[in-house]
């Protein structure tokens, strides 16, 4: 049987591969920030699912929080956390957070689980399209997903044979961020005449943990949206 964990897999898109996962027979790990809300997704989601309580901004937490985790397959870190914040109204403790969160925190999951992940297996992480497409606020956001660029290069290298990819998603439609927001000029510009979906994610996930000829790709998922 094939163990995932995800990291951040108690809501949105997290929440939904873990679904996914589960209905394919696969043991499914999630975590969360609050231990009370990750066993509660845990028991929604599906018979079996495990939870674990974890913040990736405490990094020094991670491995303990993952001691009692015996083997994984695959990792996939959708945790991430929004932001806006300017360079000129500047809030340290945020910026430190994020930075934090999305970079020493996903590499400390692998550094904590590298003995025990198998070496068929796959590490997705997740970025965003903030690092191609910048809006005022993203000085974080744009900066933080164009590092998981490169820590996905060098992580493929280090953990070979183990594979590790990224998933840059851009506006998913029917997400819960997204989903009562006026995106009617974003659909018109983006070439297929309509946005990504939570299930659009979920399967480019699904093909980066299964297909063993892909290794070291930043896949962008916004249905052609960043050619307009």
């Amino acid at each position: 049987m094939t163990t995932i964990l995800i990291v951040g897999g108690t809501s949105g898109i997290g929440r939904e591969i873990a679904r996914h996962h589960t209905a394919t027979g696969a043991e499914v790990i999630i975590t969360g920030r609050d231990a009370s809300r990750a066993a509660t997704a845990a028991k929604e989601i599906g018979d079996g699912v495990r939870s674990l309580a974890l913040d990736l901004a405490r990094p020094a937490e991670i491995a303990p929080a993952l001691a009692d985790v015996e083997h994984v397959d695959h990792v996939v870190l959708t945790a991430i956390e929004r932001d806006s914040n300017t360079a000129a109204d500047y809030r340290l403790d945020d910026a430190q957070r994020l930075a934090t969160l999305k970079l020493v925190g996903y590499t400390e999951v692998v550094h904590a689980l590298l003995p025990r992940i198998s070496r068929d297996g796959a590490v997705v992480l997740f970025g965003g399209l903030a690092k191609d497409r910048p809006y005022p606020g993203s000085t974080m956001v744009s900066a933080v997903n164009g590092a998981v660029v490169g820590l996905v290069h060098t992580l493929a290298v280090e953990l070979a044979p183990i594979r590790v990819n990224a998933v840059h998603p851009g506006i998913i439609g029917d997400s819960p961020y997204w989903h009562d927001k006026p995106l009617d000029a974003v659909v018109s510009r983006t070439p297929g005449g309509r946005l990504a979906t939570m299930d659009d994610v979920v399967d480019a996930v699904a093909f980066l943990l299964r297909n063993r000829g892909v290794n070291g790709v930043n896949l962008t998922v916004d249905g052609g949206w960043l050619l307009t």
